[in-house]
């Protein structure tokens, strides 16, 4: 005999419409009912963790009036007023690859936040089946037919109960590491934003230095010239000779040393802001004097809804408090509910008439009675992890606060230093020229003239290397403090 099962979601292909199955509706009803009178989710609801902090930052007075309600500006790098600073940051952060990469990361934690939602919903799918049957005719429960063909296309649901809150810690998870992935993107933007700066600004200094040391090997050569002459009128020793052409050679191997190191960093700016490093070219800069952009540096728990690598340390950490709920599940009956429904009839003739309906619903609950230990374990685990976690977020805090502190502490150490630098910058050139009047009226050697071109050459130097690092340190400062970023809760509660 052959036979034909077909599924109709509400009538059938013939147009004539189904009458209600009262002991289907019952079944999902009751179902529904369950669902809505969920249990709590079992396992612990995250609360955040206990953490070092301190009363205030070892800072001078300057900074401790900056207003601590006042946040950082997103594009930040804007403050220091330069236009070519902030062509490069754009186009770091339009260009770099391990941006681009962790934003794919982003989409990939979102889509898995979509895939663990739909643990709510039923799934309900369609099969096409044929089947080809012949039985045995030598048993005793002998079909009347026993090659029989079998045409099915079943509607089926499955559909798990969430009584125990397995799916919602589950869900819980998702989203946890979702933010997380979302506030690491973040974390990975600042820094471009701040190795860009920072390699821009040490390129800036190079440049500076490359400028001051042209400059003293061109006087050098002059002097050399000059001494070579004094010698041939009889008014000099070859000793000064000597002496001069030692000056020259070693601001020329200055100027090679710096050369090698401007290559250096010129390409990694290039790698920066995505592009090949042989191709790619800075012109020649020169510094200029900027005022570096006030910071509100405000308390040290303010810090925590600052930085995005804290916000996601500890959203990581909600994530495997979760999994303590997804492990704890594991000892509750599971609960699900499958079901089909469509027709059957021995002729296809018969096929949509109302008595060819059938349907089934299949409630099924699973009791874990004995695993070997392996929810137990599995438990344990998670708790393990939960607490290497709470290490791991505790941890970065305190290095938070470090860095923080590193970094007020150096501006305060470097703009004490900028001050006696710059003095020094103009006795040490005063030095020099008076060093080179009175060697040339024969009051001195040759040796005090190198002496102290070779002081102010390098009090010079020091001063381009200082006013880079003062505003390399201010990017630290301002990475250090989140760099303009906030929490989507504090976005949130600013625009209500």
């Amino acid at each position: 005999m052959d036979t034909l099962s077909h599924n109709s979601s509400g009538a059938s292909l013939t147009g004539r419409p189904r009458r209600p199955q009262p002991a289907m509706f019952a079944g999902l009803l009751a179902v529904a009912a369950l669902s809505g009178c969920s249990l709590p989710a079992v396992g612990p609801d995250y609360r955040r963790p206990e953490t070092p902090t301190a009363g205030g930052y070892e800072t001078i007075s300057s900074q401790r009036s900056a207003d601590a309600g006042t946040r950082i500006a997103r594009e930040w790098w804007r403050d220091f007023g330069d236009p070519t600073l902030d062509r490069y940051v754009t186009a770091a952060l339009t260009e770099n690859q391990s941006l681009k990469a962790a934003v794919a990361r982003v989409e990939q934690a979102r889509a898995l936040t979509g895939e663990a939602r739909s643990a709510y919903l039923p799934m309900v799918g369609a099969t096409g089946l044929a089947t080809r049957e012949r039985t045995s005719e030598t048993v005793d429960n002998l079909f009347p037919n026993s090659l029989t063909t079998t045409y099915r296309l079943p509607l089926t649901v499955a559909w798990e109960i969430d009584l125990f809150g397995r799916v919602r810690r589950l869900n819980e998870t998702a989203r946890a590491g979702f933010l997380a992935t979302q506030e690491l993107a973040e974390a990975t933007r600042l820094a471009i934003a701040a190795e860009t700066a920072s390699a821009y600004f040490a390129l800036e200094a190079t440049d500076e230095e490359v400028r001051i040391v042209a400059e003293t090997l061109a006087l050098q050569k002059e002097m050399l010239t000059l001494v070579e002459a004094r010698r041939d009128a009889g008014r000099a020793t070859d000793l000064a000779v000597e002496q001069a052409k030692l000056a020259v050679s070693i601001s020329e191997a200055d100027c090679a040393a710096l050369a090698n190191r401007r290559s250096s960093l010129k390409n990694g700016l290039a790698v920066l802001v995505g592009q090949a490093a042989p191709g790619f070219e800075v012109a020649e800069g020169r510094q200029t004097a900027r005022a570096l952009p006030a910071i509100p540096v405000g308390l040290p728990s303010e810090l925590l809804m600052r930085r995005p690598d804290l916000a996601a340390a500890e959203n990581n950490l909600r994530a495997a408090n979760a999994r303590i709920g997804v492990a704890k599940s594991a000892f509750f009956p599971a609960i699900s509910l499958t079901g089909s429904a469509g027709y059957a009839s021995a002729a296809i003739d018969d096929l949509f008439l109302s008595d060819s309906r059938a349907w089934a619903i299949s409630p099924s609950v699973y009791l874990p009675l004995f695993q070997g230990g392996r929810n137990r374990a599995n438990y344990q685990r998670s708790q393990a992890t939960y607490e290497e976690t709470v290490a791991g977020y505790r941890q970065s805090v305190l290095v938070a606060f470090r860095e923080v502190q590193d970094a007020l502490t150096a501006s305060q150490r470097l703009s004490e230093q900028a001050d006696a630098v710059s003095r020094s910058v103009v006795s040490a050139r005063k030095v020099r020229d008076l060093a080179d009047e009175r060697y040339l009226a024969g009051s001195t050697s040759y040796l005090e003239v190198i002496d102290a071109q070779r002081t102010a050459l390098s009090v010079e130097r020091g001063a381009a290397a200082l006013a880079g690092q003062r505003l390399i340190t201010r990017v630290a400062l301002i990475r250090a403090l989140g760099g303009g970023w906030e929490t989507p809760s504090a976005t949130l509660s600013k625009s209500n």
